[in-house]
C-alpha cells in the first residue's frame, strides 16, 4: 500500500450524502470506509442500532421501502435478564444488517445508569456492570454469528449527553474498573466483538480516543481485544494522537465539515509521519488491524446481499422480547383483567406511542403498533367512545397550536398535548359503565441532550396529575380497578403517585409491537416476567450521583464520579436508602417457591445450585439472581453485588427447575487501586428474586 492508501484507510469517507462526500452504498448508513480500487479493498458500511438497524426506510428514485425491524430498547431487553433472547434479537440484527448491505452494527452500547437524567439511558442496558455485560455478549454473540460485526461502545466513562463531546470524567481507577470498565472487559472476553468505539468524553484531562492507556494498555495488552478502534462521530481534537493513541479508524472522516477549526485529518496524519511526530509503524499496526476485520465482512467477500429480510420473522421476535422485558411493578388483585370486562383507556399515549427513543437510536420500520390498536385488534373489551375520543381530540390538536415538527436527527418533535381531558361528571359516567382504567403514562428522549428534573420529564404535569387523581377516584369510589401504564424509557418519578393505582405496569419503550405486547399481558396471555435493571428511587435526592452533570452546573467541564463504586443499588443496599423499586424486582401473575439450595466450593469454582417451583395457578418464569456479601477486608465493599444470574424455563402450575451457576474466585475480585484480589475470608451468597427479596443464603470460605 502506498503512504496515501494507508492513510485513507485509516480515515472514513465523511458524513455520507453530505456535501461532496459519497452518497454511499446503504441510504441513511453512518459512514464507510474508503474504498481502494487498485488493491481491490470495498467500502465497508456502517449502521446505528441499539434497537434496530437504522437507515432511511425511502431512496432516491426508489419506489422500494427498506423498513426495519423496531426492537425494544437495551433497558428492556435488560428486564428480560434472558441470554437466549438476547442472542436471538441479535440474530435477527444480524440477518437485518447482512441483507441490508450493511457491515457493521454500532450496537451494543454498554454505558451505566448511572443517573436516571442521562437522555441516551433508554440505550443502555442497566445500572449494573455484570447484567450489562451478560446482555451485551449474548447480542453481540448473535449479531456476529450472521458473519456482519458489532461494535461495543461508547468507551469509556460516558454517562451523559450534556457537554458530552468535552467533559472532563474524572472517577477513580477503582469505580473505573469495577463498574465502567468492567461490562467492557467481559463482553469482549466472552464475545469478542469485532470492532469497539472511543468515546467523546475526556478522561482524567485527554480524550479517550487519544488515550494510549485505555487502548492499548487496558484494551489490547491487558484484556487481549483482537477487533479494530473506531472513534465515536467527530470525537476529539487531533487525528494523529488518536493514530498514536491506539485509535485505527477515524469516523465519519472530514471533521472540518463539521467543525471548521478542525483540519483533515488525513492531512494531520500525514504532517505528524512527515515531522516525525508518528512512527509510520504504528500506522501499519492501525491499517493491519482494521484489515483483518474487513476481510471478514460481507462487502469483501462480494456478498450479494438481498434488501429483503424477513420482516415479519423479526418482528415476531421483537414481540416475544417485549413481552420478556415487561416488569410489573404493582398488583393488587388489578391484573390481568378479567376475560369481557369492559374498560377505558385515558392519556394520548395510548395513540402516540413511543416505541423508542431518538437520534442514532431511533428506527425506522414498517409499522408502530399503538397501545389502543394492540387492545383493539386483540377483541379487547376497550371503551369505544373514550377511544374515538381522544383519536379527534389528538387529530384536532396535531393540526392547530401542537403541530409536528423535526429535529437535528430529523425526528419527530411532539409538543406535550394536555392530558386532563374529562371533569368530574364524565369520569363519574366512565367508571359506571366500565369494569377498569388504564391510565397511559408517556416519556421520550434521546441523543445529544439530558432529561430534566422538571414536570413533564422526571416529574408529572399537572395535568398528568389531575387525570390520575380524577381517574382514580371516579373509579375506586364504585370499587373498581386503576392500573398506570409507563411508556418510558427510565425512571420517573412515582412515589408521590403510586398509591393512587391499583396495578403499575412498566413497558418501557417496547419497539414497533407496543400495543400487541401490552394488550397479550393485560389480558393475561402473557405472564410478565421482566424484573429492573435499574433502581426506581424514592425522590430524586437519594440519587448518589448528585455530581451530574458536573461543574459548573450551567455548562459543565468537569463531572467527578464521587459517587465511586456506589452506583445504583449498591448505594442504596450499603446505606440503607430505600427505594420505591429495587434493582432486580418484578412481579408476576404466579407465585414460585425458591427450594434446595447448595452452595458448594470445588476447586477454583463456586457452584450455586437451587430449585425454582411454580406453586401459583399460572404459568410464568421466573429470574433468580445471585447476590455475594463479600467479608470485611483491606478495602470497603459493597453490602452486596449481583455476581450470577438465571431465568427458569416457562413453569407450568407446580412444575419445577433445577439451575445452577458457576463462579470462578475471579468473579469474586475487588480492584484495591492497583491489582484484582480477592480477600480471604466468609463470603456470603444472597439467592432471591430481587436485591431486597432474598430468598436463601449460604457462605464459602476463600
Amino acid at each position: 500500500m502506498t503512504l496515501e492508501e494507508k492513510i485513507s484507510l485509516v480515515v472514513g469517507v465523511g458524513m455520507l450524502d453530505r456535501k461532496d462526500n459519497p452518497k454511499g452504498r446503504v441510504s441513511g448508513a453512518a459512514g464507510e470506509t474508503v474504498e481502494i480500487e487498485r488493491l481491490k479493498i470495498p467500502a465497508a458500511s456502517f449502521a446505528d442500532g441499539p434497537a434496530g438497524l437504522r437507515i432511511h426506510h425511502d431512496r432516491e428514485g426508489d419506489t422500494g421501502k427498506y423498513h426495519t425491524t423496531a426492537f425494544p430498547v437495551e433497558t428492556m431487553l435488560a428486564s428480560s435478564w434472558n441470554r437466549t433472547m438476547l442472542r436471538k434479537v441479535g440474530e435477527a440484527m444480524g440477518r437485518e444488517v447482512r441483507e441490508y448491505g450493511v457491515d457493521f452494527l454500532l450496537a451494543p452500547a454498554v454505558n451505566i445508569h448511572r443517573n436516571p437524567l442521562c437522555g441516551r439511558n433508554f440505550e443502555y442496558y442497566s445500572e449494573d456492570p455484570l447484567l450489562t455485560a451478560e446482555m451485551a455478549a449474548s447480542f453481540i454473540e448473535g449479531v456476529q454469528s450472521q458473519g456482519v460485526g458489532a461494535c461495543i461502545k461508547h468507551f469509556v466513562a460516558n454517562e451523559q449527553e450534556t457537554n458530552r463531546m468535552t467533559v472532563d470524567t474524572v472517577v477513580s481507577e477503582r469505580a473505573l474498573r469495577e463498574i465502567y470498565l468492567r461490562p467492557f472487559e467481559i463482553a469482549i472476553r466472552k464475545a469478542k466483538p469485532w470492532t469497539l468505539m472511543s468515546s467523546y468524553n475526556k478522561l482524567y484531562g485527554s480524550y479517550t480516543s487519544q488515550s494510549r492507556w485505555l487502548l492499548m494498555e487496558i484494551l489490547r495488552e491487558e484484556w487481549g481485544f483482537e477487533g479494530f478502534v473506531m472513534t465515536d462521530w467527530f470525537a476529539g481534537d487531533d487525528a494523529a494522537k488518536q493514530i498514536e493513541a491506539g485509535n485505527d479508524l477515524i469516523m465519519p472522516g472530514k471533521s472540518f465539515q463539521n467543525s471548521p477549526q478542525r483540519k483533515s485529518e488525513c492531512e494531520e496524519i500525514r504532517l505528524a509521519i512527515e515531522s516525525g511526530d508518528l512512527d509510520l509503524d504504528t500506522l501499519d499496526e492501525r491499517v493491519k488491524a482494521i484489515l483483518r476485520i474487513l476481510v471478514r465482512t460481507p462487502a469483501f467477500s462480494g456478498y450479494e446481499y438481498s434488501n429483503s429480510p424477513d420482516l415479519d420473522v423479526n418482528a415476531a421476535i421483537s414481540y416475544e422480547a417485549g413481552c420478556e422485558g415487561v416488569v410489573l411493578l404493582k398488583n393488587e388483585s388489578a391484573l390481568p383483567l378479567s376475560a369481557g370486562a369492559p374498560f377505558a383507556v385515558f392519556g394520548t399515549g395510548q395513540i402516540e406511542t413511543v416505541r423508542g427513543g431518538t437520534g442514532s437510536g431511533e428506527t425506522h420500520p414498517a409499522y408502530t403498533v399503538s397501545l389502543l390498536e394492540g387492545m383493539e385488534e386483540r377483541g379487547l373489551a376497550v371503551d369505544k367512545e373514550v377511544a374515538e375520543f381522544y383519536r379527534r381530540k389528538i387529530e384536532e390538536l396535531r393540526s392547530a397550536d401542537y403541530s409536528i415538527s423535526y429535529g437535528m436527527w430529523n425526528e419527530e418533535i411532539r409538543p406535550r398535548l394536555p392530558e386532563d381531558l374529562f371533569d368530574e361528571a364524565a369520569l363519574d359516567e366512565l367508571s359506571n359503565r366500565n369494569e377498569a382504567a388504564l391510565v397511559v403514562i408517556s416519556r421520550i428522549s434521546g441523543e445529544g441532550r439530558d432529561r430534566r428534573l422538571e414536570k413533564g420529564d422526571y416529574y408529572l404535569t399537572e395535568d398528568e396529575s389531575k387525570l390520575i387523581a380524577g381517574v382514580s377516584k371516579a373509579f375506586r369510589k364504585r370499587g373498581k380497578r386503576v392500573i398506570g401504564i409507563l411508556n418510558i424509557g427510565s425512571p420517573i418519578e412515582v412515589e408521590s403517585w403510586a398509591g393512587l393505582f391499583d396495578g403499575i405496569l412498566l413497558l418501557w419503550q417496547p419497539g414497533q409491537e407496543a400495543g400487541r405486547i401490552l394488550a397479550d399481558v393485560i389480558c393475561g396471555s402473557v405472564n410478565p416476567s421482566g424484573k429492573l435493571p435499574t433502581t426506581f428511587p424514592r425522590t430524586y435526592e437519594d440519587v448518589p450521583s448528585r455530581s451530574f452533570p458536573g461543574e459548573p452546573a450551567d455548562n459543565p467541564s468537569v463531572v467527578s464520579y464521587d459517587e465511586g463504586i456506589y452506583v445504583g443499588y449498591r448505594y442504596y443496599e450499603t446505606f440503607r436508602v430505600k427505594p420505591v423499586f429495587e434493582f432486580g424486582f418484578g412481579l408476576s401473575y404466579t407465585d414460585f417457591e425458591y427450594s434446595d439450595t447448595e452452595i458448594i466450593l470445588e476447586g477454583e469454582e463456586v457452584i450455586i445450585s437451587l430449585i425454582i417451583k411454580n406453586t401459583g395457578s399460572t404459568a410464568g418464569k421466573e429470574v433468580f439472581q445471585v447476590y455475594v456479601k463479600a467479608p470485611k477486608g483491606r478495602i470497603d465493599k459493597p453490602r452486596l453485588e449481583l455476581r450470577g444470574f438465571g431465568k427458569t424455563d416457562l413453569l407450568q402450575p407446580g412444575e419445577e427447575e433445577k439451575l445452577t451457576v458457576r463462579l470462578s474466585k475471579e468473579e469474586l475480585a475487588s480492584f484495591d487501586g492497583y491489582r484484582w484480589i480477592v480477600e480471604q475470608g466468609e463470603y456470603e451468597f444472597l439467592i432471591g428474586a430481587s436485591s431486597r427479596d432474598v430468598r436463601s443464603t449460604g457462605k464459602v470460605r476463600l
